[in-house]
């Protein structure tokens, strides 16, 4: 949770980085292209703003900077809640991003595109934690109330819906399983 400028700055500071890169060369030629990691950026920005305005208990500039951060991510498919995922957030492609606002991921966590991190469809709160360091592979499912320990790699297309507490292995499948 962002809770002043300073914590603001550090977290766009290295999502930047990973999104845009350190040279301002690149920068300025992705965002004349409109290439997807700045989008994908921008999107990621609005989200950060949006927790530093909700956590401050600044009411307007929250309410247009979650407008900004719904537009964009309607544009991207991406649907995700503020003070649920922690610094270093990756996202690799956008298209049906889908997380659940009581989720709680942690840091550096990397998202390959088509996945959904949410409950089992009904009123239970009951949502995935996931660790620090986890990669989640493209079209995979983490459904739940589900513990995600940290390092966890997640194969693509794979169905999680049991907890794995084994850290820095290899799941997949469907159900997934640990297969390294």
């Amino acid at each position: 949770m962002i809770k002043n400028k300073n914590e603001l700055k550090k977290v766009l500071n290295v999502e930047r980085t990973l999104y845009l890169g350190l040279i301002k060369s690149h920068r300025i030629k992705l965002r004349l292209l409109q290439d997807h990691d700045y989008l994908i950026w921008r999107f990621v920005k609005s989200l950060r703003y949006t927790e530093y305005h909700c956590n401050t208990h600044h009411k307007v500039r929250y309410w247009l900077w979650q407008r900004r951060k719904n537009v964009l991510g309607g544009m991207l498919g991406i649907t995700m809640w503020h003070n649920s995922v922690d610094c270093g957030l990756r996202i690799y492609h956008y298209g049906s991003i889908i997380i659940n606002g009581h989720a709680k991921i942690g840091k550096n966590c990397k998202f390959h595109g088509d996945n959904c991190i949410g409950n089992k469809g009904d009123f239970n709160l009951s949502v995935p934690i996931i660790g620090d360091n986890v990669t989640v592979g493209n079209g995979a499912k983490i459904i739940g109330d589900v513990h995600i320990a940290n390092g966890i790699k997640i194969g693509a297309n794979a169905v999680v819906t049991k907890s794995f507490y084994e850290e820095g292995i290899v799941i997949a499948g469907v159900p997934a399983k640990k297969i390294s």
